[in-house]
């Protein structure tokens, strides 16, 4: 039988500090320290690439690259890579949701006199590390081509690699040549903060093992038009011949839209890419695996049929279902990674095939408490969750638990006090509580939750544009309690009572010198 566990979801960027958005450094390890105390053995991220302006995580500019916005000035300048001037001389950013329009433009300054000093004083040694990083075959995979797009994007404004020039859109030989030369400052810049990012992540996973906590991180299945892979792989996407999407990816009408989500994604070319036995698909697999010691599956449903809906539709409600690669991708997977440490994100319309390719290859599934407390007969409430599945109060994409049992009616609320035993003040934790009881092995719950906030910490609303992704906990705060000593004891009590609690160990000396490596300077 698998060991019963707790963890914790948060994105990076939803850490406190004074840089306008949460990122890698200091406070990240404090995060780390203070799951520790709370007996969380599971950290779980939303997808960790560079996002557009609205700071989507699910729709980012690559694959494979990390978002340069979570790098730690804190940490670059440790290593030297930026004065005590620069960390000084800080806009007043909001404390309590990131201001992309503000931040993105503001770090993109600060990276680049990172980088102009890293240019004129970098040691040695940190030139040397930066070269390899550069010449590495994992990274040389998806590095170049991810330079190139970033600087020609820079050089465009930010505007979609569609509208430049006819021979970059086409990836002409001669018009890539020349545009490496003219720009081959901005490919070294680009570089560098990729080797900046790995770097500092490595770091901070080195010290979630060393207090015993794996990371589960998330893959979006479908990546963004405007991103490396659809401009520098065409062939793999469902494009027409002015390289636009023939149809987009979405979902039908759900619980979270009467009309669908139209999420406008290019969908994949899933013939051509099963012709050289999926190697994007596991190049992609095994770089996530790198990042974190699991990968949840966004989307999972799409793997086995996938909703298709044509280019130019307001709505997914007209789409259709195609079947996806199903079994032949999944075995690909285990011939190339051997053992797939994956969780299945099967929410929405979960038909038999999906369930048939869940089960087949012995993947979790998840189960959401908000969807299961009115309904008897759904899968989510707790009295008919199954052992092989990680249980969530809520997702990334619900409200808060304070928020979500508030905007319930009168009849709903009663059924969920009903079920719970509990108070409308402390459904927060009537929810952690049944989490931590339920027979799942995994129990996640979002910080939110612990901290008993409302609709105001909610993360991402479907369907929304706007408004998304921005909340971040308070170092200190006087309306909210923050992650306190009382709050780890608590947590901690309950994952010990209800056997998630993390078994004694004694750190051993490679643990304890990763620690404080992590916790000093970078050398």
């Amino acid at each position: 039988m698998r060991r019963r566990t707790a963890g914790l979801l948060l994105h990076p960027t939803s850490l406190p500090g004074p840089f306008g958005i949460g990122d890698l450094g200091p406070r990240a390890l404090d995060f780390l320290d203070w799951a520790e105390r709370a007996g969380q053995q599971l950290w779980q991220v939303l997808p960790l690439g560079p996002t557009h302006g609205s700071g989507a995580p699910y729709g980012c500019l690559s694959a494979f690259a990390g978002n340069p916005l979570l790098l730690s000035p804190e940490l670059l300048h440790r290593q030297g890579l930026l004065g005590t001037a620069d960390l000084r001389s800080l806009p007043d950013f909001p404390s309590d949701r990131v201001d992309f329009q503000r931040v993105g433009p503001w770090k993109q300054r600060l990276l680049r006199r990172s980088w102009e000093i890293f240019r004129e004083r970098g040691t040695p040694g940190q030139r040397q590390r930066l070269e390899a990083f550069r010449q590495d075959p994992e990274q040389r995979s998806w590095l170049d081509d991810w330079t190139l797009f970033a600087a020609l994007r820079d050089a465009h404004q930010g505007a979609g690699w569609w509208t430049w020039d006819t021979e970059l859109r086409a990836r002409q030989p001669e018009a890539l040549a020349e545009a490496r030369r003219r720009l081959a400052d901005e490919l070294e810049f680009h570089a560098y903060l990729q080797h900046q990012f790995f770097l500092q992540w490595s770091l901070l996973r080195e010290h979630a093992h060393s207090r015993g906590i794996r990371l589960l991180g998330d893959l979006p299945i479908y990546v963004a038009l405007d991103s490396a892979e659809v401009w520098a792989q065409p062939h793999l996407f469902d494009l027409d011949a002015e390289g636009m999407p023939r149809a987009v990816a979405g979902v039908p009408p759900d619980y979270f839209s009467p009309t669908g989500q139209l999420w406008g994604n290019p969908l994949y070319r899933w013939d051509r890419m099963a012709e050289d036995g999926f190697s994007w698909w596991i190049r992609r697999l095994r770089a996530n695996l790198w990042l974190t010691d699991v990968v949840r599956l966004d989307h999972f449903r799409g793997f086995a049929a996938y909703w298709s809906v044509p280019a130019g539709e307001t709505t997914a409600i007209r789409g259709e279902w195609i079947p996806g690669p199903g079994a032949e991708l999944f075995e690909a997977f285990l011939r190339e990674l051997g053992e797939l440490p994956l969780v299945a994100e099967d929410l929405g319309v979960i038909t038999p095939d999906v369930v048939a390719l869940r089960d087949g290859f012995g993947l979790p599934g998840m189960h959401v408490l908000q969807f299961g407390l009115t309904d008897p007969e759904s899968i989510h409430a707790p009295h008919n969750h199954v052992r092989r599945a990680v249980v969530y109060t809520g997702t990334h994409d619900n409200d808060t638990t304070v928020g979500w049992y508030e905007s319930l009616d009168r009849r709903e609320r009663r059924e969920v006090r009903r079920y719970t035993g509990s108070t409308s003040k402390t459904m927060h934790w009537a929810l952690i509580r049944l989490a931590y009881t339920s027979v799942a092995e995994t129990a996640v719950v979002p910080v939110q939750d612990v901290l008993g906030l409302g609709a105001e910490a909610r993360m991402n609303t479907p369907g929304v544009a706007d408004g998304n992704w921005g909340w971040r906990y308070e170092e200190s705060s006087y309306e909210h309690a923050t992650l306190s000593l009382e709050l780890a004891a608590r947590l901690r009590e309950l994952a010990a009572v209800t056997g998630r609690g993390p078994r004694r160990r004694q750190q051993t000396a490679a643990e304890t010198q990763s620690s404080e490596l992590a916790a000093g300077a970078i050398g």
